[in-house]
């Protein structure tokens, strides 16, 4: 007897978003999604993921309009979601589609409790639900996504939950009127590998025990290998491939699907990470064939002349590409792992902490932090999130006055204070945050926001502080005409980038970066990374690198410093650390990080290794 194929949660046919000056954002984007399956979307930011994201519940972003194609969803062909009403369309969103936001903090109301956020939901679409029934849906729901039910969590607010609490609370929220799809707007992004696991198996039971289709968008691949039982990749506002996880994994068809796969750091061995030359076309200067082709290296006239229709390659995987299945990206270089920096030279070492301790009130966040850096090596500093990263590397440029420390740059006392410290100090230790949105101000050219940097060292006329500043903006990989932009006017690999010129613009011996790459796509990443090892090379520059990934920190480290509960519980060569961790806790992140890494995970599940090629 056949089996019966589960019910679709949301089928999607040509659809197309238009920009207001003219030109599409998407096109041609078709697909279905049935109960209890997971659709992972992946791609390079600008690529239209979280625009196709966000159509599914009849929601452009401002500016943008819905120009064509149709969205019917929980299997009614009669209603196309982009067809009702904005009342009509209020109704179904919570009840039949939810969607979890990227960060949590931002979408939980911060004056409201938990409890009554979850009673809100339940309220506004189900308004003559007894006060009885809504608090056996919260318990049941808080069961469902691993978090405690008693009056006392409940009354917490959003602030007194850690990021990955916040993250349950909103697929709690989402799931608890049980919809027949939920969207997922990279919802790990920033997360700590094990936090980030826990969450894809919240979400994977969730989807498969109450029948929810899911579309789930992010730029991390390894996250589609964890939760996904399809693949979308899309390119410039284009379907290039789709099929199963692990066809699409193991046999790559389109150029740009190989090229991704090549980016991601591997955990067991340190690559040559390969970034995708060139950037993307923007919406309304795309050329006529084929989207990818300026940056494809087996393009040939053919796919320039005309636009590349969707073909079969095999059962169930569709490909976008004239050469489809052609090696296009040759396997990455292995490189040999780095010896850990010595102070055999007897000289005294850039960096030396000693004794650090930071504590809010009676929390105690950093206790005992000893450690030193040598002249040109790069220390990571890993852990869990809440494990005391961020506020290591913010007390080290002197944004934490709270501290207790003996901390030597260069041999001389640095003060707790940034403001306390040295001209000559200052200049030496740059900082780059996490977030270049926040970091940058929006309302200054590059120009300025670099230039700032050289006017508080240097003193110069006009044009050779302007030729400064190309100079920099060469070195990070971006057109001098870049200083003549916005922020906002660049891509996110792009700001980052300003972020890290300015840094250089000081000329210093010593780069703090912290979670940098946390929120790119694997190809900006390959790319950020190449120029830091380039740059750590050509400047001879010292790194201290703060990241919760452990497969870039393989390809990028010398050292490895372990963090847990403010304490250093390990600190090797990176080899030696992820090869033969002692600590326990650095064995339990090896874990989590092993269940995450692309090539782990094909192994394990018994198909052959990704060709990535």
């Amino acid at each position: 007897m056949a089996e019966i194929a589960p019910a679709l949660a949301v089928e999607v046919r040509n659809l197309r978003i238009d920009m207001p000056e003219g030109g599409d954002i998407v096109d041609d984007v078709s697909f279905t999604i049935r109960a209890g399956e997971v659709l992972g979307l992946v791609g390079e930011s600008g690529s239209g993921k979280t625009t196709v994201g966000t159509a599914l519940l009849g929601f452009a972003r401002g500016g943008a309009r819905i120009a064509g194609g149709t969205v019917h969803v929980a299997g009614d062909s009669s209603v196309n979601m982009l067809d009702l009403t904005p009342q009509q369309k209020r109704r179904l969103r919570g009840k039949t589609v939810a969607y979890v936001p990227q960060d949590p903090a931002s979408a939980l109301n911060p004056s409201l409790r938990i409890g009554l956020q979850l009673s809100e939901v339940i309220e506004a679409h189900e308004p003559e639900t007894p006060r009885g029934e809504i608090d056996r849906r919260i318990e049941a729901v808080m069961q469902d996504v691993g978090l405690p039910a008693d009056p006392a969590f409940l009354m917490r607010f959003p602030h007194q939950l850690s990021g990955g609490q916040q993250q349950r609370i909103g697929i709690a929220m989402a799931v608890i009127l049980a919809p027949k799809l939920i969207v997922l707007d990279e919802p790990t992004t920033g997360l700590d590998v094990s936090t980030q696991n826990r969450i894809l198996d919240i979400v994977k039971r969730l989807c498969r025990e109450h029948g929810i289709g899911a579309l789930h968008v992010t730029h991390d691949l390894s996250v589609i290998a964890h939760i996904a039982d399809q693949v979308m990749v899309m390119y410039s506002g284009r379907v290039v491939e789709i099929g199963r996880v692990e066809t699409v994994y193991d046999q790559p068809c389109h150029p740009y699907t190989q090229a991704l796969l090549s980016a991601v750091p591997e955990l067991r061995y340190r690559t040559q990470l390969k970034a995708i030359p060139g950037h993307a076309a923007r919406p309304g200067q795309r050329p006529q064939g084929c989207f990818f082709q300026a940056r494809c290296p087996i393009a040939t006239q053919e796919c320039k002349a005309h636009p590349i229709a969707m073909t079969r390659q095999d059962a169930g995987h569709d490909v976008r590409c004239l050469k489809s299945g052609v090696t296009a990206i040759a396997e990455p270089e292995r490189l040999p792992d780095p010896l850990p920096a010595t102070a055999t030279s007897g000289k005294r070492p850039v960096i030396e902490v000693r004794d650090l301790h930071v504590a809010y009130g009676a929390f105690r966040v950093l206790d005992g932090v000893e450690f030193t850096v040598e002249k040109g090596e790069c220390l990571a500093i890993v852990g869990e999130s809440g494990s005391g990263k961020s506020t290591l590397s913010r007390a080290l440029i002197g944004l934490v006055p709270q501290q207790q420390c003996t901390a030597l740059l260069n041999g001389e006392r640095l003060a707790p204070r940034a403001r306390d410290r040295s001209r000559q100090q200052l200049q030496t230790m740059q900082y780059i945050f996490q977030s270049p949105h926040n970091s940058l101000n929006p309302r200054q050219t590059v120009e300025s926001i670099v230039g700032l940097v050289h006017d508080t060292f240097n003193r110069a006329s006009r044009s050779e502080r302007r030729q400064k500043i190309a100079e920099v903006l060469s070195q990070v990989g971006l057109s001098p005409d870049a200083m003549f932009a916005f922020p906002d006017q660049l891509s996110g690999g792009e700001r980052q980038r300003v972020a890290i010129a300015r840094a250089l613009m000081a000329d210093p011996q010593v780069l703090i970066c912290d979670e940098i790459t946390s929120a790119l796509d694997v190809s900006v990443q390959a790319a950020i990374v190449n120029l830091l090892k380039d740059l750590q090379q050509s400047r001879g520059l010292t790194m201290v690198f703060v990241t919760h990934n452990l497969a870039l920190v393989r390809n990028l480290a010398d050292r490895v410093l372990v963090l847990n509960q403010g304490k250093v519980v390990e600190m090797r060569g990176v080899a030696e650390v992820i090869d033969t961790p002692r600590h326990a806790y650095t064995k339990q992140l090896l874990a989590n990080a092993l269940v995450a890494d692309l090539d782990s995970r094909a192994k394990r599940s018994g198909e052959k290794e990704c060709l990535r090629a």
